[in-house]
């Protein structure tokens, strides 16, 4: 597990939010947060719920734009949400979905290189969703659903990987991998942020970011504190 830089320490960033704040009409959902994420680190965002944690990754993802202050970061981000917005009545199977994943990498609707369709075929192995690459995604289960919305961010090669609650309704096994892909990508390079309450995926963080009223509470290593009394804050 690598070492949360100090602050002052220079190490390459993915991503910079500054002065951030989100406003829902009247509700201030987030609070004039700062934020750096670092890359090669795993970032778990936890807190109560209806602390903001979500719409904070909105915002890093670039889906949400802040009520006000500053978001920066790299060009190349995935993002996994707990529930993708797909129809079922669209025929997608789970190899479409995948595949959106290496859009990056060509441009949307551009036909995919050879580059692009072995990135694609790889995150659908590391996944365990290959065997259902022709089935429909809306015949999944809601496990094999996130494994293959994670396999999507996997095929885009990013340096920011931002993931939702993505261990949530699913059994031990899933759990087992997606957490060893969360290590394996911040080992590669990439700067990976989570949002959870799952004690496992603390153990495999190296930096909590404890939100609370939308504000940043906490700003730690993990190791600081027991995993589990930091879930349930």
């Amino acid at each position: 597990m690598s070492t949360f830089p100090a602050p002052g320490d220079l190490v390459p960033l993915a991503a910079r939010l500054r002065g951030v704040r989100v406003d829902f009409g009247a509700h201030p959902a987030v609070r004039g947060v700062d934020l750096d994420v670092p890359s090669a680190c795993v970032t778990v965002v936890a807190g109560p719920n209806g602390a903001g944690k979500s719409t904070l990754l909105e915002v890093v993802a670039g889906t949400r734009p802040p009520s006000a202050g500053t978001r920066w970061a790299v060009d190349a981000v995935a993002f996994v949400p707990q529930r993708a917005a797909v129809p079922d009545r669209l025929p997608l199977t789970v190899r479409d979905v995948v595949s959106v994943g290496a859009w990056g990498r060509r441009g949307p609707w551009r036909r995919l290189n050879a580059a692009a369709r072995a990135a694609v075929d790889e995150a659908m192995e590391r996944m365990e969703v290959a065997v259902l690459a022709r089935q429909p995604y809306s015949a999944l289960s809601g496990g094999q659903r996130q494994r293959a919305l994670l396999a999507q961010g996997l095929a885009r090669g990013a340096e920011l990987l931002l993931l939702d609650e993505p261990t949530t309704g699913l059994d031990a096994d899933s759990g087992d991998r997606i957490r060893a892909i969360v290590r394996a990508e911040a080992e590669r390079g990439a700067a990976v942020v989570c949002v959870s309450h799952d004690p496992a995926v603390l153990a495999v963080a190296d930096r909590l970011v404890r939100l609370v009223d939308g504000r940043v509470a906490d700003d730690t290593s993990p190791g600081q504190r027991p995993a589990a009394s930091l879930a349930a804050r």
